[in-house]
């Protein structure tokens, strides 16, 4: 990938600015590479992060739950999860004390997927091989310090 300056042609008045549009840009790249990558499982970029979310909690979440750790927060988490279930990916019940209450947990299916998935990384990933862990610190210590 070239200098962003090239890939926007464009002339930056600052850093900042040069800096925000690098993000911007360099986020919907690798976003794209990443949709791209999920095609052959089925699954959609937002479907993979609850899968990753569920996983990770190993136990039941409720949907609100679910909706708050989304990397890409969705009105569309019911739907996602609908498609989610119909593929055996995910289990849902109901809360006993409210019926409004949805919970939802990763099936063997599920975990089965995301492991075939991360030890197929394919070229998605290849990039890392060009950053530091020190260099990975820095920007992501950079992005927490513009969140606050």
């Amino acid at each position: 990938m070239a200098k962003i300056d090239i890939e926007v042609k464009t002339k930056f008045k600052n850093n900042k600015h040069r800096f925000i549009t690098n993000l911007i840009f360099t986020s919907n790249w690798f976003r794209n590479m990443v949709v791209e990558y999920l095609k052959p499982y089925g699954i959609s970029f937002q479907q993979f992060n609850i899968l990753r979310i569920l996983k990770g909690a190993n136990n039941w979440l409720t949907m609100n739950d679910i909706k708050a750790l989304m990397v890409e927060k969705s009105p569309n988490t019911t739907r996602l999860a609908d498609k989610l279930i119909d593929k055996g990916l995910v289990d849902r019940k109901r809360s006993d004390n409210d019926r409004r209450v949805v919970y939802l947990a990763i099936t063997e299916k599920g975990k089965e997927l995301l492991t075939t998935i991360d030890n197929n990384p394919g070229n998605y990933m290849e990039f890392m091989n060009r950053i530091t862990e020190e260099d990975a610190k820095f920007v992501s210590d950079v992005f927490d310090k513009m969140r606050g």
